[in-house]
């Protein structure tokens, strides 16, 4: 057995469970430091007087930095190693966090979060890569997975922390609720400690002692049930640290970054026109105003929670591709139903506003796992920052264009808008999409293809 199939064919056993816990706290970091934000700008405010274009920035700058953070940090990982970046984009982060706290203006708060958002930009990349080359097959796609659910647990305990500091203390506790993403950054620190690189890149990058190390640190249980074989093939040594991200323009590459771009952009723009209707589902609960509408958004983060459990189900038992394709047609329909009826009953924008948080569990999980399954060892983190980038853009476009869009047409027309870019992912992804379910992690991302056993030098554990 090769370091390959002993990695897809290991049980999934504590250490699994560790590692995604600690990757999972990248994800609950960034909901919860994108999130708390929204609550504490009625504090900063308050206190520094912000111009408009400065509460702009000051709510945006995170994610410019998770958008540069994500391509250009992306391929360093890929240069330099899973494991060292993944150390220090938390020291980043709590760094950031901290820092906050003794802002004196909207300008050094600015700066403060938008290096707060390289970091969370970085660890898409860093998370993701790792966890990937350390999970066995039948496991892989619903633990990447699960990293999504991490977002909405973060988001939802940013408002409930916001909630009680807000009712406790007031507006004037913002910079304690801001400085309390350190404690999270913490926790999920201690969780990284010990965590071993990824054998599959150190052994593409030849350091093929290193990576015997690595497996032993992880998987010492099961080493003794068989010999682990290393191949270290001419094409890999010829290749020793570079990162060639022209491979992510050609062929069969680039159609998976269209792709897994495409689908990632056409989910997250719709997904600011349903949520105008969130005030209306809230006012209806009593949660629409106030402090207690801080209580509506863990409902709602809840509610989309709740829409993941089911695909990380689907997505080894039902498979990748009939997932994405039919969660993007069903996606549609809700927001068909709230373009042409808007001024629906409570009732019928509640189970519409449900529907697509459903549906959408399929489409948000598999924005973790399509790009860490479809490339090869020495661009993965590269090509899942890429995908990560795009998505900020359409998140920005969903955030800015949603207002125009609003104004200048209504609700009825900017959700049958919305429906149309949902449907046109449903097309996307009936053209493009790939089923990796059962597959190891080297035939999804064609390295079997892409590096050929010519000559190779064995080397066992």
């Amino acid at each position: 057995m090769d370091i390959h199939a002993a990695i897809d064919e290991a049980r999934f056993t504590r250490f699994h469970k560790k590692l995604v816990a600690a990757c999972m706290g990248g994800p609950i970091l960034d909901g919860y430091i994108l999130s708390i934000i929204a609550i504490a700008l009625i504090g900063i405010t308050a206190d520094f007087g912000p111009s408009p274009l400065e509460t702009s920035l000051i709510g945006a700058s995170a994610l410019v930095g998770i958008f540069l953070g994500a391509v250009f940090l992306g391929p360093l990982t890929d240069r330099i190693g899973r494991q060292l970046m993944y150390t220090i984009d938390l020291w980043v982060l709590v760094l950031g966090s901290v820092l906050q706290f003794f802002v004196q203006d909207p300008l050094q708060l600015i700066v403060a979060r938008f290096i707060m958002g390289l970091a969370i930009g970085a660890d898409y990349p860093i998370a993701n890569s790792l966890l990937a080359e350390w999970l066995p097959r039948k496991r892989r796609g619903q633990m990447l997975g699960v990293l999504q659910v991490g977002w909405f647990i973060g988001a939802a305990t940013a408002a409930l922390v916001g909630f009680f500091m807000f009712e406790l203390f007031g507006p004037e506790s913002w910079r304690w609720m801001l400085g309390s993403s350190a404690v999270l950054g913490a926790i999920v620190m201690l969780l990284r400690l010990g965590t071993p690189e990824s054998p599959r890149w150190l052994l593409h990058h030849g350091r093929v002692q290193e990576a015997k190390s690595s497996l032993r640190a992880a998987l010492a249980d099961q080493l003794s049930i068989e010999q682990v074989v290393f191949d270290s093939t001419p094409q890999e040594s010829e290749q020793t640290g570079k990162v060639n991200l022209r491979v992510l323009l050609q062929g069969t590459y680039l159609k998976r970054i269209i792709f897994c771009s495409g689908f990632y952009t056409l989910q997250v723009g719709p997904l600011f026109a349903i949520f105008t209707f969130g005030p209306t589902i809230l006012s209806a609960f009593g949660l629409g105003e106030g402090n207690a509408s801080n209580l509506g958004s863990v409902v709602i983060d809840l509610v989309f929670l709740a829409g993941c459990i089911p695909a990380l189900k689907l997505i080894e038992t039902w498979g990748r591709r009939p997932l994405i394709i039919w969660c993007f047609a069903l996606m549609a329909i809700p927001l068909f139903i709230l373009g042409f009826a808007p001024s629906a009953p409570v009732g019928v924008i509640v189970a519409c506003f449900c529907a697509y948080a459903l549906f959408s569990g399929g489409p948000s999980i598999l924005e973790w796992a399509y790009p860490s399954e479809l490339f090869p060892t020495n661009v993965r983190a590269s090509a899942v920052g890429i995908t990560t980038a795009a998505s900020r853009i359409g998140a920005a476009l969903g955030t800015f264009g949603l207002p125009f869009a609003l104004t200048a047409w209504g609700i009825g027309p900017t959700m049958i808008i919305a429906g149309a870019v949902t449907a046109a992912g449903f097309v996307l992804c009936l053209f493009m999409a790939e089923e990796t379910r059962g597959m190891t992690l080297a035939q999804a991302g064609g390295e079997t293809e892409a590096h050929p056993a010519t000559a190779p030098v064995h080397e066992s554990v």
